[in-house]
């Protein structure tokens, strides 16, 4: 399910003549100053006054997310972001919306596979008062039994209803099959490792990674920085200093071969399907290439993939494919859905153009209209204070600095056609192949033996993702 929410962020489905409109976008893509302060007990602060509209953004990032789950409670991480603002040491869950929406706030927490994060908004005006909610939220949550109790039972409820829909749990799969037991293969948890979750394990969670030295504080928006660190120093400052456990995440390594997981969806119309393999970590050095390679590949609505599956051939309504940039190498995926009927039609298409581009290649108009496009498409999710806060929080995170933006454009417009090339060779997978299907067994089983000398099924309705439960 987060692979699929990230879709939206990493592929903008957009026309040709956007695109086309995007080639007269000049302009030049700068980060506004921000200042970075660390705390005598070790929280990082990032400062960013951006002024015109009068918003306060925050956005923290706890270094443990769900790699850091116990491989038998996964979806820990998720579950003690999600309690937050279920209740403190002086609100209950009632009190803190209730306080939250008297000043027309925001205030969000979960996990993703490398961190936590916990954002929030507020009208300048009412900083004090969002400040007071903020860190009350991340300072001192209680977890209260009852919270714990209803907030797990919605999320078991919430896997058993999304398995009702083929898309909303296809990555789930494809990530489980993909990584097996290495920590990036069980994001999120499931009916079984839910039910382990405790709240004394929630609590222990907290009190291990909860800790300023393991958290980045970005704040973005319309303020003074000397008046604000002065707050946060004295809304932050007494937090004690504590060293968090590491978090150990493994490199991960492609899958060599090709395998193939087929989960039965008996009452299935159509096929999802993701075909991919281990992709690249957030600060490889090939990763603008790959960014510019992949968006005329499958990252646009005028890409090859979806020109080729969607515009030319009917297959689907839409088909694309992105790099998950982590921590450790992340996925890289073909994404597309399709009739049961044209299954084996539609995957054998978006192989022959796999097989196509590693052939030949981008050409020079390929290329240019690719540029274009991020430079068209990029500027517009660096407007608002919150954009911002999030962008500067995640390169600290992951140690890019602020060239990682404001050299973005010339970096784009090294990549030549022999780059390109060379970032399909090798970062495009061909013949090493991992295949991930939600269909109608009884239909398409047979068909798609084809494409993988090892493979695997079960049904959807059985509980858990992949691997499958030990008995």
């Amino acid at each position: 399910m987060r692979i699929l929410k990230n879709i939206a962020k990493i592929l903008c489905v957009a026309s040709l003549a956007l695109v086309l409109a995007a080639a007269s976008y000049a302009q030049t893509l700068k980060l506004p100053p921000h200042e970075k302060v660390v705390l005598k007990n070790g929280l990082t602060l990032l400062l960013m006054e951006k002024h015109g509209v009068p918003i306060v953004s925050f956005h923290a990032i706890v270094k443990a997310g769900s790699a850091a789950d116990p491989a038998d409670q996964a979806g820990l991480a998720g579950i003690a972001a999600g309690l937050l603002r279920k209740g403190t040491q002086k609100r209950t869950a009632q009190q803190f919306a209730s306080d939250l929406d008297f000043i027309g706030g925001s205030f969000d927490a979960g996990s993703d596979v490398d961190y936590t994060t916990i954002s929030a908004e507020f009208l300048t005006k009412d900083l004090d008062r969002g400040l007071d909610l903020f860190g009350d939220a991340v300072l001192h949550p209680s977890f209260p039994q009852a919270e714990v109790d209803k907030l797990l039972a919605q999320s078991i409820d919430g896997v058993k209803a999304a398995k009702d829909q083929a898309d909303a749990v296809i990555f789930n799969y494809y990530e489980g099959y993909l990584y097996g037991t290495h920590p990036y293969g069980r994001p999120g948890g499931d009916e079984l490792s839910l039910k382990k979750i405790q709240r004394d394990a929630i609590l222990k969670f907290y009190q291990a990674y909860y800790v300023p030295s393991n958290t980045i504080l970005a704040v973005a928006g319309e303020f003074n920085s000397a008046e604000l660190k002065k707050k946060l120093e004295d809304a932050f400052g007494a937090w004690p200093a504590k060293a968090a456990p590491a978090v150990n995440i493994p490199a991960t390594t492609a899958v060599k071969g090709k395998r193939l997981l087929l989960v039965d969806k008996p009452d299935a119309t159509q096929t999802y399907f993701v075909i991919g393999n281990v992709g690249v970590t957030a600060n490889d050095p090939d990763r603008v290439a790959i960014r510019v390679v992949n968006t005329a590949f499958g990252g646009t609505f005028a890409s090859l993939l979806n020109t080729a599956l969607r515009i030319d051939s009917g297959y689907t309504y839409g088909a694309n494919s992105f790099f998950q940039n982590q921590k450790a190498a992340g996925p890289f995926a073909i994404y597309s859905f399709t009739k049961n009927e044209t299954t084996v039609p539609a995957i054998d298409l978006a192989l022959k153009v796999l097989d196509d581009f590693h052939k030949n290649g981008l050409t020079a108009t390929q290329l240019d209209t690719a540029k274009k496009y991020i430079k068209g498409q990029f500027p517009p999710r660096m407007e608002t204070s919150g954009q911002l806060a999030a962008r500067i929080a995640v390169s600290e995170f992951y140690g890019l600095d602020d060239n990682e933006i404001n050299l973005l454009e010339s970096r784009i417009d090294a990549v030549t056609l022999e780059s390109a090339k060379q970032a399909i060779e090798k970062h495009f997978p061909k013949e090493n192949l991992v295949f991930v299907l939600i269909g109608k067994a009884l239909e398409i089983g047979p068909a798609v033996k084809k494409y993988a000398e090892k493979q695997d099924e079960r049904k959807i309705s059985d509980p858990g993702f992949w691997p499958p439960p030990a008995k």
